[in-house]
């Protein structure tokens, strides 16, 4: 249920219609536009036919949310949600990449792609300390030791972390050590995790299933959102059909087409582009053909400002 209120509602009208609210078992969310307020509701709605809010001072109208997802509607916010991390805004005019290797292999490869990072003006890098793998026998990830040096290289290189979780027993590290958590496309209906991330202090990052359809997605967020986490990021990272050979997961897979799914991905309105990002993508432990190097890197941002111009954006990028 949302509740709009009327323009230049007082302070106290507010506080009277969350108070009764809260007094109906229901949890109130306020979200203050530049030209109306909204209080969305969270519970049993049918309580609210005990109390005539609509007919309470400052209310213009109340609305059924219809969508089975009620906080990852727009309807709920009524407008972007915006992230800040640090000195960096996820969200709005500015479009950031979120950029580096699939999984941490060393600590070495992981400094050399930091600095150029660094180097040029990217300020979000990702890595994978732990890696879910279609075979058990593939490599699985650095795991703590993982963590701890994507830590070191954020902290020599004034960059922002993200990275993946996989289990709950591992949640607690991966908050000590990372900036936003990623959850993967296996672990999009894993709502017990799902439902622990909605209680950490980190933005969570939420990939799209392989084979997840939108509604689903958004129900995902929900469980975050519903345990308290209003900072999730929807990426969009490709599903799958039953047609291999053209299989767009992690984009399209394919070194060549990773350019034109970048400047695609920008030009519809993205906040962000997640690319992985290798000094030697063919000696890469993990997804080295949809890996590009530093100079193909570099040749993808020059271009993909002149996309982000042409839709009035900016990108963290030099």
């Amino acid at each position: 249920m949302i509740i709009v209120l009327k323009p230049g509602v007082a302070k106290d009208e507010i506080e009277f219609i969350t108070e009764k609210i809260r007094l109906l078992g229901l949890i109130p969310h306020i979200s203050t536009g530049e030209e109306r307020t909204i209080i969305g509701v969270i519970g049993d709605e049918n309580k609210l036919r005990e109390a005539p809010l609509s007919a309470m001072a400052g209310v213009e109208s109340v609305m059924p949310i219809v969508k089975p997802y009620k906080m990852a509607s727009r309807d709920f916010t009524g407008k972007d949600t915006i992230i800040k991390i640090k000195d960096v805004q996820i969200g709005g005019n500015v479009l950031h990449f979120f950029a580096g290797p699939c999984t941490v292999e060393d600590e070495k490869s992981t400094m050399q792609i930091a600095e150029f990072l660094q180097q040029k003006h990217i300020r979000i890098m990702r890595g994978g300390a732990f890696k879910p793998r279609t075979s058990p026998y593939a490599f699985q990830g650095l795991g703590l030791e993982g963590l701890k040096i994507l830590r070191r290289a954020a902290d020599a290189y004034n960059l922002i972390i993200v990275t993946e979780v996989m289990a709950m027993r591992d949640i607690d590290d991966v908050v000590k050590y990372a900036d936003i958590i990623q959850v993967g496309a296996r672990n999009v209906q894993n709502f017990t995790l799902l439902k622990e991330l909605g209680s950490v202090p980190r933005p969570v990052l939420l990939k799209r299933g392989l084979a997840t359809k939108i509604e689903e997605w958004l129900m995902s967020a929900e469980y975050i959102m519903s345990e308290g986490n209003k900072e999730v990021i929807l990426c969009e990272r490709g599903i799958r059909t039953f047609e291999t050979a053209t299989d767009p997961s992690h984009g399209v897979g394919v070194r060549q087409y990773i350019p034109q799914m970048v400047y695609a991905a920008i030009a519809s309105g993205s906040d962000g582009i997640l690319l992985e990002v290798h000094p030697d993508p063919d000696a890469a432990m993990v997804d080295g053909a949809q890996t590009v190097d530093f100079h193909e890197f570099t040749v993808i941002c020059d271009s993909a400002k002149k996309v982000a111009h042409a839709i009035n954006k900016e990108i963290a990028c030099l």
